[in-house]
């Protein structure tokens, strides 16, 4: 009877930090990460990954985005990166129009960085092409197979759609950056990894959540059927050349055990 008490108690106490108290929480942190090739003129290069707000989700309204850009913010980061799901096809939470999510999202201008971004799938499922028409709008460009400079010309940011709801192209992405410049490639879906050529120096990602759920060290929320969850969260350098960050928001169900989060790469030349 005692050991069901114990363990009925340790269930109710998880549920309300996987319900409750971790969704509410956000870590924004620096990770440094050396990259093979990386220009000495780009080191210590601080790099903000916004990933799956999923605005409208339990806990994600708006001013939870405006908490989350504020935090980023005071982070000075030199370039943010916004990775997708910015909306919610909404699981018991409320519909958030994208346009007020996206004005929100443009508080980042107010460093005065560059802010590029991709869309995901729940952008897709709520209206892709009106979630990006209000993130332009907002004066936030989004990338679908192509690329920018920024940083007068130093670095090169590639973007590709997202791999469950359009046709990514790594390839086309690409085909505008000069030969032998650095660059970075955004895209909501790590599993596009795969087909990045070595001259990337570094993939980001979303996604994943990080497993949203985990019990036992293990995700529950499996959203990389392709590849069986190979990138969940992290680092995977210099083999993969990946991070994928765990983002913010929920999907599906309303619970996550892993810590909301924005990290901030700190990108060095080794």
């Amino acid at each position: 009877m005692r050991l069901r008490t114990m363990a009925g108690l340790a269930a109710g106490a998880w549920l309300l930090d996987a319900a409750v108290l971790t969704p509410r929480r956000l870590r924004v942190h620096d990770v440094p990460l050396a990259v093979p090739g990386w220009p000495a003129a780009l080191d210590g290069l601080r790099v903000a990954l916004i990933g799956d707000l999923h605005a409208g989700c339990p806990w994600v309204d708006l001013d939870r985005v405006h908490a989350v850009v504020d935090a980023v913010v005071a982070a000075r980061p030199d370039l943010v990166l916004l990775l997708g799901d910015h909306v919610a096809d909404v699981h018991f939470g409320h519909h958030v129009e994208a346009g007020p999510v996206a004005r929100g999202l443009a508080g980042v201008l107010r460093l005065g960085v560059p802010v590029v971004g991709v869309l995901g799938n729940h952008d897709w499922y709520a209206g892709g092409w009106r979630v990006r028409a209000a993130l332009e709008a907002a004066g936030l460009p989004v990338l679908e197979e192509g690329a920018v400079p920024v940083l007068d010309g130093r670095l090169w940011v590639a973007g590709v759609g997202d791999l469950w709801e359009r046709s990514p192209s790594v390839e086309r992405a690409l085909a505008g950056v000069p030969e032998g410049a650095p660059v970075l490639l955004m895209t909501h879906n790590p599993d596009v990894v795969a087909e990045v050529p070595p001259s990337v120096a570094l993939v980001v990602a979303g996604h994943t959540h990080g497993g949203q759920v985990a019990f036992g060290g293990r995700p529950y929320h499996r959203v990389s059927e392709r590849t069986g969850n190979r990138w969940s969260r992290g680092a995977w350098y210099p083999d993969d050349r990946l991070y994928v960050t765990a983002g913010i928001g929920t999907s599906l169900v309303p619970l996550r055990s892993v810590t909301p989060e924005v990290p901030i790469l700190v990108l060095r030349a080794p």
